[in-house]
């Protein structure tokens, strides 16, 4: 008896020994620098809202959280850098529709499974969308796009933020409900699609409002329809796509932080709390939302729901409408 009882005692002592290593482990995340990688080039709104969070969230947590960009195949190739990541809450990136719903419902060779291949941390914001054209174009407003494109099927083309984005594959819904045609020309983000529209070698754009606000508001761009629940006050003369008869169009874009899959709960629980105490400055708010865009700052629960909930639109999206990558 006292041979077992001795035993007992030891295993309880190492278990205990783990637990308390554990403890101390996830009390001293972060101890170095954080990265949270952007899976697509600079100046689009995902560069943009991972810019805006990243210095606030780096006082919250005690060390810095740098931005990088990991652009290629309409977000994958930044996304599957994460999800191959070390679990260890040092390697984060930022998760879009493009990424996490968009890109994988339309692509069956996607390196990873949106849905077990992340740990969902928080949905920072959502994003209206915009079709904006070049002041070139030969429209000033929805009515005379819609037309234009019906007269002239073929003539016109439209950049993304690359293939299998939600630029790509919102568009080429629009295309299917209003029987329109126009080429689709893929770029490495919304940053390099949005300044070749801007200098005129792109007539038209799908894109997050974030990025291309800026360039609406500077008259260098004409929006015409926005995805959003209702008319944005920083638009209040353009018709959302639910009001021109295409509300499966009119979803709006999430920008949130993921970690590789079996990241641990202390440290995501950390880094969800870091965002939110940064979203609860005043300033940090701001300058969110002046992008037009909307702050969230959910749970990691309800934001896996999000991620789960947008990737099953896009797949019915894709069969409805027999998509294909080109």
């Amino acid at each position: 008896m006292q041979r077992r009882y001795l035993f007992s005692l030891s295993t309880l002592s190492a278990l205990a020994l783990i637990a308390a290593t554990g403890s101390v482990w996830a009390q001293a995340y972060p101890n170095k620098v954080v990265k949270l990688q952007v899976p697509f080039a600079p100046g689009g709104t995902t560069d943009i809202v991972a810019r805006v969070i990243s210095e606030p969230l780096g006082k919250a947590l005690g060390q810095s959280v740098i931005v990088e960009n990991k652009a290629g195949g309409g977000g994958v190739v930044g996304a599957s850098e994460t999800a191959r990541a070390a679990p260890d809450g040092y390697s984060l990136g930022m998760a879009t529709v493009s990424t996490t719903a968009a890109n994988p419902a339309i692509n069956p060779k996607i390196p990873y499974n949106p849905l077990t291949d992340f740990t969902p941390v928080v949905n920072i914001a959502a994003t209206p969308n915009v079709i904006a054209v070049h002041p070139s174009f030969p429209a000033r407003n929805y009515k005379e796009f819609v037309a234009e494109l019906k007269k002239n099927p073929g003539k016109y083309s439209f950049a993304s933020s690359g293939t299998g984005g939600i630029g790509h594959l919102q568009m080429e819904l629009y295309k299917n409900l209003s029987g329109t045609f126009i080429t689709h020309i893929p770029y490495r983000g919304a940053g390099p699609a949005l300044n070749d529209t801007v200098a005129g070698q792109v007539p038209v754009i799908f894109d997050n409002l974030p990025s291309a606000l800026p360039f609406i508001q500077q008259k260098r761009l004409i929006a015409i329809v926005v995805a959003a629940p209702q008319r944005l006050a920083v638009l209040p003369d353009v018709p959302t796509f639910k009001e021109v008869g295409l509300e499966p169009v009119n979803r709006m874009a999430y920008y949130g932080i993921v970690g590789p899959k079996g990241l641990p709960k202390d440290v995501v629980d950390k880094i969800n709390a870091g965002v939110k105490k940064s979203l609860e400055d005043p300033a940090v708010r701001k300058r969110i939302e002046d992008t037009g865009s909307l702050v969230v700052a959910n749970t990691p629960e309800q934001f896996a729901a999000q991620i789960k909930a947008e990737y099953e639109v896009y797949k019915k999206v894709v069969e409805t409408a027999k998509l294909k990558l080109e």
